[in-house]
């Protein structure tokens, strides 16, 4: 078999019901390629071998578990990629999807990766430590609310899909978890730029206590910090908000305008 290490944050599912249950929802999408990150013992995977006309691919830094998956899968040889997630190039030159059970000590690293791809990620469903998730899926007003909501929702509409309970794992960890799928947003959101964009959501929840115009001060002129928005503290303001402000910013060129329609 294999031995568990706590140094990698290994918490192996062992639950078939929470494991059919995410195979479920995978699916319900439609896709040619999947990565699975951090098969682990396999306890998705063995479902994911099977999924026919599926190029499959894994990435697992354990080399024990590579070894093993090997050994108890013989179709995954070829198909294992021995490193970390965060180091690996990328794994596919076409649209793929991810799956995993994610190591919680870098689940944000993790989502961080996949915005760094998400030209070619077209859809993803991870398990995250439950309050990773929550705010994934968080909206304005949420306490749960903040950079990690807005960065991933300017280019996903997240959906939390389940509670999964640590007695699931073994070990048990010492939190809850949920399962999140996330697809690519339907209309891309209009902001000046994404440094831009990132910048200002950093700086705003950085001080998320204070009003923004206390907060974000340092982008903007002392003018334009008169208007009634920045009464809001980050919290307050949805992704739209967020973009438009973008283009306000210090050093920001007023959106192009709109072509005359003819005859004028």
């Amino acid at each position: 078999m294999y031995t568990l290490k706590k140094s990698l944050g290994q918490h192996f599912l062992k639950d078939e019901n929470i494991c059919r249950k995410i195979v479920a929802a995978l699916g319900q999408q439609q896709f040619e390629r999947l990565l699975e990150v951090g098969p682990g013992g396999g306890a998705l995977t063995k479902y994911l071998v099977d999924l026919p006309g599926i190029d499959f691919r894994a990435v697992e830094l354990d080399a024990e578990k590579v070894e093993y998956l090997e050994k108890t899968y013989p179709v995954l040889r070829g198909k294992l990629i021995h490193d970390s997630f965060l180091d690996v190039a990328k794994p596919f030159d076409q649209p793929f999807t991810i799956i995993g059970n994610f190591p919680y000590n870098i689940s944000t690293q993790i989502l961080f990766r996949i915005l760094e791809w998400r030209q070619d990620v077209e859809c993803m469903i991870g398990m995250f430590q439950k309050e990773v998730a929550q705010r994934l899926a968080a909206k304005e007003g949420n306490k749960t609310y903040g950079v990690l909501s807005v960065l991933v929702q300017a280019f996903y509409t997240p959906t939390y899909l389940f509670d999964v309970s640590e007695q699931s794992f073994n070990p048990p960890p010492k939190v809850m978890s949920g399962v999140v799928l996330l697809l690519p947003r339907k209309e891309p959101l209009d902001m000046r730029s994404e440094k831009s964009f990132t910048l200002l959501v950093k700086t705003a929840f950085n001080q998320r206590r204070k009003t923004l115009r206390n907060a974000v001060k340092s982008l903007f002129d002392p003018e334009t910090l008169k208007d009634d928005i920045f009464n809001k503290r980050a919290e307050q303001l949805d992704l739209q908000a967020f973009a438009a402000l973008t283009y306000r910013m210090n050093g920001a060129m007023p959106p192009a305008p709109e072509p005359a329609p003819d005859g004028e």
